[in-house]
């Protein structure tokens, strides 16, 4: 991996040993080296994906036509928007 990556071994003993991190580029190597997402390197499985009620409903939105699915996409938007809005100012 080390080589492949373009890093030294000593450096991927200490990301596997937990007494370094690695940066945001080499984890971008890793994952271009090994064609997963940075998603998949940084998060356990199942951390990032929607509760069991929003997968179906973003199923039934997979079914929709492009222009649905844009104006879902911006609802969306605007309540994530309003949610950060409302924590951030209390």
């Amino acid at each position: 991996m080390a080589d492949k990556v373009g890093i030294h071994l000593t450096q991927v003993r200490r990301y596997e040993s937990g007494e370094a991190q690695p940066s945001l580029d080499i984890l971008r190597r890793i994952a271009v080296t090994f064609n997963v997402t940075a998603d998949w390197l940084i998060f356990e499985e199942g951390e990032r994906e929607p509760q069991d009620e929003l997968k179906l409903k973003f199923e039934a939105v997979r079914q929709m036509d492009a222009e649905e699915q844009k104006s879902i996409t911006s609802i969306l938007d605007a309540m994530i928007l309003k949610h950060q809005a409302r924590r951030v100012l209390g």
